[in-house]
């Protein structure tokens, strides 16, 4: 088993490379983007975008999938995944930020920065960080400081949380809880067929991460909502999300304009579960994240 252990990063060191970065790609950030990386989130892998990639090219925009250390993309990468989810075990979010710093750090213009589930609270905390022109968090996890904590949301990953030593594997769904977590609009069999083409194991990590954050100094996915100068953050929220529900996104999305200045906005798609990206309807989620990051607007939108 690979186990991925990094030294925390000093908070301090990170904020200052942030501000740094800020200030060298602030006229960039002025230009309309065009690139954009979509951050999948835990139970998928880049294979999750793959109709999104191909409605943003059609736009004749730049798109990029990373996936975490150890996923690959495509088929292919998913599969591998399957086989040995042990080269991604012990992952954790410092981990994922590291990598997905790095890779947006080596672009040359700031990209808009999409994320799904807890991908969405990687764009977050990348955009909370100074990078990228806009950020859109769709079903995102909750960061640190968040409280809200549903009962479904807690049916959900219990059959990961409920084991400690998860902390250190790569945990699966069953199709039937990734019925209740993902695709609970959907039937039995279309949540099979999504399930078959995209569950993949994930670092269990990340999960006890998110979930112990308020009781964790120095947590992981601390962000500053006081932060004036970061780029436009959109929150987007399924109706019917079961283990992301809308009061998430919601008090996410308070707490920023609350304390900050910077363009925050949030979107409710009502009747929409966690499978939003690839549910039937996808569609209208993908166009109005694009529409939005491309020309940001506050509040709370229609």
């Amino acid at each position: 088993m690979r186990i991925f252990m990094h030294a925390p990063r000093i908070r301090g060191e990170f904020r200052a490379r942030s501000r740094r970065a800020r200030c060298e790609h602030r006229d960039m950030t002025e230009q309309i983007p065009t690139t954009v990386v979509l951050i999948h989130g835990l139970w998928m892998t880049p294979l999750a975008w793959e109709h999104w990639v191909e409605r943003y090219e059609a736009r004749g925009l730049t798109v990029l999938t990373p996936g975490y250390p150890g996923i690959g993309q495509g088929e292919a990468g998913l599969q591998a995944l399957r086989a040995d989810p042990d080269a991604v075990a012990g992952i954790g979010v410092r981990e994922v930020m590291d990598h997905l710093t790095e890779f947006i750090e080596g672009l040359d213009t700031p990209p808009v920065i999409m994320g799904h589930s807890f991908g969405g609270t990687f764009a977050q905390l990348l955009v909370g960080n100074g990078l990228g022109a806009a950020g859109v968090s769709i079903d995102g996890a909750a960061v640190k400081g968040i409280k809200v904590l549903p009962l479904s949301e807690l049916r959900s990953t219990f059959p990961v949380l409920r084991n400690p030593a998860n902390s250190r594997r790569a945990v699966p769904l069953t199709p039937e809880q990734f019925h209740y977590a993902f695709t609970n609009t959907l039937s039995p069999e279309d949540s099979q067929r999504a399930y078959d083409r995209y569950a993949a194991p994930t670092p269990a990590r990340i999960l006890f991460q998110g979930g112990l954050a308020n009781f964790t100094h120095d947590a992981a996915t601390t962000y500053d909502f006081a932060d004036d100068d970061r780029p436009p953050l959109l929150f987007v929220s399924g109706g019917s999300d079961h283990i992301l529900p809308p009061v998430v996104q919601r008090e996410n999305y308070e707490k920023n304009v609350k304390h900050s200045t910077a363009v925050t906005a949030h979107k409710v798609f009502d009747g929409r579960d966690h499978f939003t990206c690839g549910a039937p309807g996808w569609e209208a989620v993908a166009d109005f994240a694009l529409d939005w990051a491309l020309a940001p607007t506050a509040g709370v939108l229609d």
